[in-house]
């Protein structure tokens, strides 16, 4: 009994610090999965099927492989973004781009290979959907590159151009979201599809001056015009209240017309009332990423109200 009750504190000592161990090692594993989910853009994939399941509901299509192309475009073109500012991101984001940089290669092979098969399953909706799909991957190279000859203008990357910048980004996911869907399903184009497009037009155009906010020092010190760059922060802000209430005038009017369905319009509402909140919080709030990233999964709130609205007959 003696030697028993001698080893008994080493016994808990040894168990305490394997259940420290396993602890460590779970949050360390957590970690990884986040910085690969969040750094990489993986997550994307989720806001763009979110985003283009709204969307079909919007547009009273049936479900296609369209939602999936739209996921893959969505995860190559923005892991292509990200490789090609590794550089730049280095002041703005730097632990974003030591993870670019570590698993470049990597990132690269995933990027070609989800591009090469959203254009694979794009052949199944025709030619428009074809083209539709190869469309982002044009608008990335003009708003990314210096493809642009010299012109004794000083024209270079368009990610460098207030307003077309945040602009190009937004009809990037207009053509996908919106056109893919229509595409797959050989739909004309109705009132329905203007006020859609208006809304994910808006709505991303918002979601991408958000992070701006955070990268202002940065892309102020590479020369490129953002909204918070050229306005500041305070005037960034009125600007995307202003967007988010045309966004929300522009539903009410749609639903009261019988234009989009009640469920949607209800849906993107309360999406809306989100974003008021969350550009409540540009320039007051310290967690830019979290921040971005809340500005981001928007889509995924807005599809689980829209479920829940179907749901009970909406």
């Amino acid at each position: 009994m003696s030697s028993e009750t001698k080893n008994l504190p080493t016994q808990v000592g040894d168990t305490s610090t394997q259940h420290s161990s396993v602890r460590n090692a779970l949050f360390a594993y957590a970690k990884r999965a986040r910085d690969g989910l969040v750094y990489s853009s993986a997550y994307l994939v989720v806001v763009a099927i979110a985003m283009a399941t709204t969307v079909t509901y919007g547009l009273s299509l049936s479900a296609s492989p369209a939602i999936a192309v739209i996921g893959l475009v969505v995860f190559a073109v923005y892991v292509g973004d990200r490789i090609a500012d590794v550089e730049s991101d280095e002041a703005s984001n730097p632990e974003r781009s030591a993870f670019i940089r570590r698993y470049r290669r990597v990132l690269s092979i995933l990027s070609a290979g989800a591009y090469g098969v959203a254009v694979a399953l794009s052949v199944l909706g025709g030619p428009d959907a074809l083209a539709l799909t190869l469309l982002p991957g044009a608008f990335w190279i003009l708003y990314a590159s210096d493809w642009l000859p010299s012109t004794g203008l000083s024209v270079g990357r368009l990610k460098n151009v207030l307003l077309v910048n945040s602009a190009l980004v937004a009809a990037g996911w207009v053509l996908a979201v919106v056109g893919l869907p229509l595409a797959f399903a050989d739909a004309a184009l109705t009132p329905t599809v203007a006020v859609v497009a208006t809304y994910i037009f808006l709505d991303v155009f918002v979601n991408t001056e958000i992070p701006n906010v955070r990268d202002a020092a940065g892309d102020a010190a590479i020369g490129v015009d953002t909204l918070p760059v050229v306005l500041g922060v305070t005037r960034t802000r009125r600007v995307l209240y202003g967007l988010d209430g045309v966004l929300g005038a522009v539903l009410v009017v749609a639903a009261v017309q019988g234009v989009v369905p009640a469920a949607f319009a209800g849906a993107v509402l309360v999406g809306v009332a989100y974003a008021f909140g969350l550009a409540a919080a540009v320039g007051r709030s310290d967690h830019h990423e979290l921040l971005a990233v809340a500005g981001e999964v928007e889509q995924i709130v807005v599809v689980l109200v829209l479920a829940g609205l179907v749901t009970v007959g909406v």
